[in-house]
């Protein structure tokens, strides 16, 4: 996919471009001391972008550590985004746990945050735009920051989680923004935004959102590019054999087919590979009974067209669906899938190579013996399950992969992990 890509501008860069074309909040012209606000009716200039980006990306950091921020007053956004997990979950809880009491249970896996600083807005139907595709080829749903794709922009992704009921379980944006000038961060959003901003509440919200926007645009944290992939792409690392192999099996459409949705060449601009198509797909991962809304019989998260996205109710094809992630820092994760039904990375491998071929090692079975193949997606949505290779075999087949090249994959993905030091050949945890 011919995505634009922006893995070398910097935050401040990212931030001219968003001013530029992007939504602004209002404040008044002119400066007035450290105020950085609206110097002119053409916007700002590079200098006072360049500020503003600055003291919104510190801003925003401080915020995205803070769980006074939350209703409980112990939940920040760095709780299920560890820094030092890669920006995912620090355990291996398929949910995680928030709320006003911390104890209401969320409903999907926390995906990481990194690299999603270029997924495309959710559109229902995309073209690829490769030199070498078909452009008049409909991928069908594609984007969105989220696992249905119901969010766009950084500001609107923030906004779930201060106000989910099983997260930060704020029931308002007023109390978001009462509990953040408790905080003290009125008086950097009265210097970013003008004095005008501490009298009009929805300014703040939306100046909140921007902080925490901005502060996901910085490189060195969400985006990185130091990977050991990332280096053998730049002709500064050798693949050991069982990665190499495990490259090659990933790429090759008759063994891994990983590739096929989760690219791993360069972009045809030279830029690297996201380890995602950003698509919308439906794989027909178990049901995840450690997720307490699940023992529920009558309950089914069915991704794009429900619960949490409302929008597409109505669309039974889409039913199912939930977005690729990116592969980056996969082998630093304990969960896996949109309901986090694995705990380690060979297991989802194993799925992807085995789903068809060997059922009943993922599916329970019913009272009559048969396997319950896809039980965690009514029989009526089914056919949207994709069916592409190695999802291609049947009971009984061969698998696509044996152990040992399942290995040689898992090899491969931990090249995927950002802070890998050449000189030690090692990759640290991001």
């Amino acid at each position: 996919m011919n995505i634009p890509r922006i893995p070398a501008m910097s935050a401040a860069a990212v931030a001219v471009l968003f001013f530029m074309i992007g939504p602004r909040l209002s404040a008044a012209s002119g400066t007035a001391g450290d105020t950085i606000v609206l110097s002119a009716p053409g916007g700002l200039s590079r200098a006072e972008v360049r500020r503003r980006t600055r003291a919104l990306t510190a801003l925003g950091r401080d915020m995205f550590s803070d769980p006074s921020l939350s209703a409980s007053g112990k939940l920040a956004c760095a709780s299920c985004h560890a820094p030092d997990h890669a920006l995912g979950p620090a355990n291996a809880l398929s949910v995680q746990f928030g709320g006003a009491d911390m104890r209401q249970p969320g409903l999907r896996a926390v995906p990481s945050l990194k690299y999603v600083q270029i997924v495309p807005q959710f559109s229902e139907h995309f073209y690829d735009s490769e030199d070498d595709s078909d452009e008049s080829v409909d991928n069908g749903p594609t984007g969105g920051l989220t696992w249905d794709g119901r969010a766009d922009r950084g500001a609107d992704q923030a906004r779930i989680p201060l106000l989910s009921p099983f997260e930060m379980g704020n029931e308002s944006a007023g109390n978001v923004v009462d509990r953040a000038l408790r905080a003290g961060y009125g008086e950097r959003l009265r210097t970013i935004y003008g004095a005008d901003i501490l009298g009009d509440r929805k300014a703040l919200f939306d100046g909140i959102l921007e902080a925490f926007e901005v502060y996901e645009q910085d490189e060195a944290t969400f985006y990185p590019y130091s990977s050991k992939y990332d280096a053998y792409l730049a002709g500064k690392a050798t693949l050991s054999p069982a990665e190499a192999h495990g490259l090659e099996l990933f790429n090759d459409p008759g063994k891994g087919n990983c590739a096929e949705c989760h690219i791993s060449q360069r972009g045809n601009d030279g830029t690297p590979p996201q380890f995602t198509d950003y698509g919308l797909i439906a794989l027909g991962v178990p049901r995840n009974l450690d997720i307490p809304a699940n023992r529920d019989p009558a309950y089914f998260d069915l991704g794009l067209c429900g619960p949490l996205r409302t929008d597409f109710r109505g669309r039974t094809d889409y039913c199912g669906l939930f977005r690729t992630p990116s592969l980056r820092n996969v082998a630093t994760r304990q969960t896996f899938f949109h309901n986090g039904a694995f705990h380690s990375l060979k297991k989802a491998v194993e799925f992807y190579a085995r789903r068809d071929t060997n059922p009943e090692q993922w599916y329970p079975r019913r009272a009559d013996g048969t396997v319950d193949k896809f039980d965690d997606l009514p029989a009526a949505y089914q056919a949207n399950i994709n069916t592409d290779p190695p999802f291609d075999r049947h009971a009984g087949d061969r698998p696509a992969l044996d152990d040992k090249e399942i290995d040689d994959i898992v090899a491969f993905l931990q090249t995927l992990n950002d802070g890998y030091v050449a000189e030690q050949g090692t990759a640290r945890l991001p």
